[in-house]
């Protein structure tokens, strides 16, 4: 039977975080259908009208996503992201780890309310930028992936760690043009970092380095996980029993300088928290818990999966950008400001070829962007000695025993026109080499 929620159903779903696309809502109501399991709810861009359901896909995605029938002949936005999802994503990443979620009916009051009681617990950037989309009529229901599915847990005794893995290589392109070569030497995320610091977006730079997390040494995985706990920004949360008690609610910026004594002090009080709780129901140091996600991570192999589906962006957006051309039949915007003759001539290879490559160049430079943003979520839960399983992990540095999950999360379908802001960002973080020059001239004279 169809599950429906209505007006009287809101006060049992509660913030508990938020992506560029979506509310995510937690469920403290009694009914079993409920229990462990979040809403994903969709937002709209302040100040914009809603397309219609029928423009879900445009004529050029239809183009792109031809091959995969499910995708094509989704009648709203949720049913294509659950269709790619299970047409696109699981065949290359594995269903062990995806949960694709079901369609539940959301009426007009249900959302008005749930606009009006989260609003205040929201980042306020996230407020101004967007607000639920009152003209949807579903909503995906997922399983909590910071608690065990089976809700066997007792409270206090399950924790779970979010991370944003990002890109886990360098591009390699021959149509990476000179002036952008730091792009192969440094990573995106550590571009982005300097960027963000040169802005004052945040007040210290994150060491984390996703080069370590997707190398596939357990020791350089290990540094990258205690990279990101020293400085999580919105890349690394720790839930206990599905509550956050370390790291930033969906995107909250590490503001700026003057807040930056505050931030300090408020971090220092979460990471203490942290540790309490870790201590209470672990019964283990704060290394070792870091230590017990490494281990998860190495073992579960999820890491050489999403690589591999990152990497399907062969040519990065520098050439992908002249495929996307060719899709939607336009003349290049990209070709047409250039001068150079051995640049133009390296393009008109792009240009030149059949419709379907282009198609697939596009397709699968999509679907590896999702892979780059994705979140990955892993929850653990201490187990009796003896009572071994698959995913189960044993510390070395302690007698225990403890159980594991993990999920790939956030796994949105990103929009064909979305190209044109991948490749128009590219400048202004590539325009970081001269502001890591300076910091490293800076530096070295003091």
């Amino acid at each position: 039977m169809a599950i429906i929620l209505g007006a009287d159903d809101a006060k049992d779903w509660f913030y508990k975080g938020e992506g560029a696309a979506n509310l995510v809502l937690g469920y403290r109501g009694s009914s079993p259908a409920l229990l462990g399991k979040v809403l994903r709810v969709e937002k709209i861009p302040k100040g914009s009208t809603r397309a219609s359901e029928c423009e879900v896909l445009t004529e050029h995605e239809k183009l792109v996503w031809a091959d995969i029938g499910e995708v094509v002949e989704s009648t709203s936005k949720k049913v294509v992201q659950q269709a790619f999802v299970e047409t696109v994503l699981i065949p290359l990443l594995g269903a062990e780890h995806i949960d694709g979620g079901i369609q539940v009916i959301v009426s007009r009051e249900f959302l008005k309310i749930i606009e009006k009681n989260v609003r205040n617990k929201r980042p306020v950037w996230r407020v101004e930028a967007a607000e639920v989309d009152l003209l949807c009529d579903s909503a995906l229901l997922m399983s909590d992936h910071s608690i065990f599915p089976d809700g066997s847990c007792k409270e206090g005794s399950c924790i779970s760690v979010e991370i944003k893995p990002k890109c886990g290589f360098l591009p390699y392109s021959e149509f990476i043009v000179g002036a952008n070569a730091i792009k192969k030497s440094v990573t995106r995320f550590r571009m982005h970092q300097f960027l963000k610091l040169h802005k004052k977006e945040v007040s210290q730079m994150s060491e984390y380095d996703p080069l370590h997390l997707f190398s596939g040494s357990l020791e350089r995985i290990n540094l990258a996980i205690r990279s990101l706990f020293a400085t999580p920004q919105n890349n690394f949360r720790i839930f206990s029993d599905g509550s956050l008690i370390y790291g930033g609610l969906g995107g909250v910026m590490d503001n700026t300088e003057c807040e930056a004594k505050q931030l300090q002090e408020t971090k220092k009080a979460a990471e203490d928290r942290a540790k309490f709780l870790i201590q209470r129901d672990f019964g283990i140091q704060l290394d070792s818990f870091l230590e017990l996600i490494a281990e998860a991570i190495f073992k579960s192999g999820m890491l050489k999966q999403l690589l591999a589906t990152q990497k399907l962006d062969v040519i990065d957006i520098e050439g992908a950008i002249h495929a996307y051309y060719n899709v939607i039949c336009q003349p290049c915007l990209v070709c047409k400001n250039l001068g150079d003759a051995a640049l133009l001539h390296r393009y008109s290879l792009l240009h030149s070829l059949p419709l379907d490559e282009s198609l697939k160049i596009v397709r699968e430079y999509l679907t590896a962007a999702t892979a780059k943003d994705c979140s990955l979520m892993i929850s653990f839960r201490p187990k009796e000695c003896g009572d071994w399983a698959a995913n189960c992990i044993s510390l070395r540095s302690s007698n225990k025993i403890f159980e594991y999950r993990a999920y790939y999360i956030d796994m949105d379908m990103k929009h064909l026109e979305k190209m044109v802001y991948y490749y128009k960002s590219d400048p202004e973080s590539l325009s970081v080499s001269s502001i890591i020059e300076n910091c490293c001239i800076s530096r070295n004279v003091m």
